[in-house]
């Protein structure tokens, strides 16, 4: 006779099947009365919880979704034909008009092709000049302090929308204007907060 064990292959499938039949025919009202029990008691492990909004917000979010933006409100953009026939026109257009000056005043000569660096410039003379610079001595300044915030902003907002396209040369110009202009419109707005504070109260005389 031999040691080695014998092992014996049972199909676990009939057995399970057998034990349902059984359990089916000996106990059909015990698996009623068990199934309300097992109903109540939520079943181990994670459950998915989903919360609704108020109806109020739902309404409001609904509402701001519907309501047209800024963007929404713009005509379709033009198609690549429509712009690059307008493009053709106004370089025409735009040559004929320096033709015409140049024939009026001939020392002029060809104008300088706009660049970055043009409208950086132009950013930058602006908000000066809304904070006041070049007002002529003896005359008092005239200063647009919000107009000049907001033409800062919008060079911030060039130089955020830029980031990554620029030339090391022409991202330090930005850069450094940009830095500029932010530190006259914290010395023109210091300036600002001092003269508003009323002086302190006089002593009485005796």
């Amino acid at each position: 006779m031999s040691d080695t064990p014998k092992f014996e292959v049972i199909d676990r499938r009939k057995i399970k099947a057998e034990e349902e039949r059984e359990g089916a025919q000996s106990a059909p009202e015990k698996r009623d009365e068990a199934a309300p029990a097992a109903r109540k008691e939520p079943a181990p492990g994670p459950r998915l919880v989903v919360t609704e909004a108020p109806r109020e917000e739902q309404k409001e979010t609904a509402k701001a979704a519907e309501e047209p933006g800024p963007m929404d409100e713009l005509p379709p953009a033009p198609t690549a034909k429509e712009s690059h026939e307008q493009k053709t026109a106004y370089d025409a257009s735009a040559q004929r008009l320096e033709d015409l000056v140049r024939a009026q005043n001939p020392a002029i000569g060809p104008q300088p092709p706009v660049t970055f660096e043009h409208l950086v410039q132009q950013f930058y003379v602006t908000a000066m000049l809304q904070m006041g610079a070049g007002t002529q001595e003896g005359q008092r300044p005239r200063v647009d302090i919000m107009g000049a915030k907001a033409t800062i902003d919008l060079m911030g907002i060039l130089a955020e929308k830029t980031k990554g396209n620029l030339t090391s040369a022409e991202d330090r110009m930005l850069q450094t204007v940009l830095f500029e202009a932010r530190m006259a419109f914290l010395e023109l707005t210091n300036m600002m907060s001092v003269a508003t504070v009323p002086p302190p109260p006089q002593p009485a005389k005796n």
